[in-house]
């Protein structure tokens, strides 16, 4: 772009998408003189679903908007908790998010994801479908215009990952209510019903199981029961309002 130019100030939370030599307050920035400012700002390097709102000379503006020469623009964050209306929140992740799906899942977020890479138009498409929040690290991926909804996923640790979202949508939390492999519901099962699908020991030492009717896979209270309850009780103190369900069973698988 060599037109009209203008000058572009990302809030802080914002400027870890720019090049290293473009994060500081009013860096100018040539535009074509028809481009929106939508696109200028994603060509700057920050995916329009990190945006909450964009100022131009102190006016709240559109994406659509396209920029004079001398605008002074403003893009600033989504606010937190982030709502996302019309819909229950609802998420679908990417192939590389699985551990985060899982941990969601565990939460009893409703967390879709699906392995192998259905890729990039196939998860865009399903965003739209069903209304989905889009998690990403994948910028490229968060652009796509058919997306109904996305976030990018800053961190590369699960622990940090999980902290993230809950912070960004605070999601009601129901733990151990869904299947962490498929993400289905979780019943209470009888034990007689769920027996052959049980190992000789696992049966003479629990009880008390749950089922997920969409894969068949058993739950109980196993050895990893402790590990998996501290993630649970880290995520329900970091979340206020949440509506937490009673806890269940969970499978040492």
């Amino acid at each position: 772009m060599d037109g009209p130019r203008i000058t572009l100030t990302l809030a802080p939370s914002l400027r870890h998408f720019a090049a290293a030599g473009r994060r500081g307050a009013a860096v100018p920035v040539a535009t074509d003189g028809t481009a929106s400012l939508g696109h200028v700002v994603e060509s700057f390097g920050v995916p329009l679903t990190e945006v909450g709102r964009l100022l131009v000379n102190g006016r709240e503006v559109a994406p659509s908007h396209v920029p004079e020469a001398g605008d002074a623009v403003d893009v600033l964050p989504v606010t937190r908790p982030q709502r996302v209306p019309g819909a229950p929140l609802r998420f679908l992740l990417d192939i590389h998010l699985g551990t985060l799906a899982r941990r969601l899942r565990l939460l009893g977020v409703d967390a879709a994801w699906e392995t192998p890479d259905p890729g990039d138009a196939a998860l865009a498409a399903r965003s739209a479908a069903e209304r989905r929040v889009l998690l990403s690290r994948d910028r490229g991926l968060l652009r796509r215009r058919e997306l109904w909804a996305g976030a990018h996923v800053d961190h590369t640790r699960p622990d940090e990952q999980v902290r993230e979202v809950l912070d960004r949508f605070a999601p009601p939390l129901a733990p151990w209510t869904r299947c962490t492999a498929c993400n289905g519901e979780l019943r209470e099962a009888d034990k007689e019903s769920v027996r052959d699908r049980l190992e000789g020991g696992t049966s003479r030492t629990y009880d008390v199981f749950a089922e997920c009717p969409d894969c068949g896979r058993v739950y109980w209270r196993g050895a990893h029961h402790a590990r998996l309850e501290a993630i649970v009780d880290e995520a329900v103190r970091g979340v206020s309002g949440g509506s937490f369900g009673q806890a269940g069973p969970v499978s040492e698988r």
